[in-house]
């Protein structure tokens, strides 16, 4: 079967609710009863839960019988309610309880789903909305309440500073870092013919496409979960879409792909395809536990590309994008750039150097200097 016809099969059933899809409803297997915001519902082995627009959602471990004791869970997970988002809360919940036999138990974690300003307004482009945090500030807030023991995020998301009294001690190995190209009408972006419409999201994307490619045009408002820009394509609202690769491997959804762009065609934002975990800074039990499952290279390369953001003191109406990645040798190599929102100016850098903390942080830092005595007064304030 072609990829036209198996994007849009898979497309048509998911748009027809037949195939699986870890969106509202959201499905859980044994390890989950049913709480929504103070209401105690009873469940066989696998519940059903929808959102009705209330804020906290919680899906905890099911219960067998009715009359079953219901236990406190040791760790509440919080996270967004995207399928994405899930997918990752699951993927954290799965690693520790392989890591740790009390929370392979019945009942022990418990996920609590967070509606954050970025979901709640989906009718603006990111950069119009402005300020940081769209993506996190209530997950923060109710981490600092302890409504949530532990907290994760995609590191994407997560701003230059953490909040006080918030740690993020822990990577999870890192995806994919590629930008996945997706068409129905063309095997890359080279094939579009001018006048295509691109529908992203991503400023960063937008500035490197229209640099190559100055005869495409870019949807910024194509916002919505990964299941509703597919939608949009094949109705379509676009001719082609650019999505994190590593988003679409967490879901399954690979098959959607057209082609994969490189590392040299499209640099990816910062920290693309890393997860964060955090926990309050006095809670050393959570530490511990989700320090267990750090990945180290991640961790360091994720640092990196942070020092190189915080110094040019990114937001969403900047396109930045870096990436660190350690070569054949165990150096690390770092390559940064920034571009006007228009793809007209775009500035590039790069460092090697050893692969530790300290050096990565430096060179982040130093090739964020750097782009910044090149890119002018000015440059960064559209």
């Amino acid at each position: 079967m072609s990829l036209k016809m198996d994007f849009l099969s898979s497309t048509m059933l998911l748009n027809q609710g037949l195939m699986a899809r870890p969106s509202y409803p959201v499905s859980l297997s044994s390890s989950g009863s049913v709480s929504v915001l103070g209401f105690s519902l009873p469940s066989p082995r696998t519940t059903c839960i929808r959102n009705h627009g209330i804020g906290i959602i919680r899906a905890s471990v099911a219960v067998e019988q009715q009359t079953q004791k219901t236990r406190v869970a040791l760790i509440r997970i919080g996270t967004r309610g995207s399928p994405l988002a899930l997918a990752q809360a699951y993927e954290t919940r799965d690693k520790l309880m392989a890591k740790h036999a009390e929370l392979a138990e019945e009942g022990a974690i418990e996920i609590v789903i967070i509606k954050t300003t970025g979901d709640k307004i989906l009718t603006q482009p990111l950069a119009d909305i402005g300020g940081k945090g769209l993506f996190t500030k209530e997950i923060d807030e109710a981490l600092l309440n302890s409504d949530i023991d532990i907290a994760v995020h995609s590191m994407k998301d997560v701003p230059t500073y953490l909040p006080e009294k918030t740690i993020l001690p822990c990577n999870l190995p890192r995806e994919d870092v590629r930008d996945a190209f997706i068409s129905l009408s063309a095997a890359s972006l080279a094939e579009l013919p001018a006048g295509s419409i691109i529908g992203t999201a991503s400023l960063r994307r937008k500035s490197q496409i229209l640099h190559r490619f100055p005869s495409l045009k870019v949807e910024e408002n194509f916002r919505g979960n990964v299941q509703t820009r597919l939608r949009k394509l094949s109705e379509g609202v676009v001719q082609a879409t650019l999505l994190a690769l590593a988003g679409l491997k967490r879901l399954n959804m690979t098959e959607n792909v057209t082609s994969i762009l490189p590392i040299d065609e499209m640099l990816p934002a910062v920290a693309q395809g890393a997860i964060g975990i955090a926990c309050r800074s006095d809670d050393d039990k959570m530490e511990n536990y989700i320090a267990s499952l750090n990945h180290e290279e991640t961790r360091l390369a994720v640092a990196c590309e942070r020092a190189f953001l915080l110094t040019l003191d990114g937001s969403c109406r900047t396109p930045i994008a870096g990436y660190a990645s350690k070569d054949e040798d165990g150096n690390c190599i770092f390559r940064g750039l920034v571009a006007s929102p228009d793809g007209f100016r775009v500035i590039e850098t790069s460092r090697k150097g050893p692969y530790t903390y300290e050096d990565m942080v430096n060179m982040g830092k130093d090739a964020g200097k750097e782009l910044l005595s090149q890119a002018g007064p000015g440059f960064f304030d559209s």
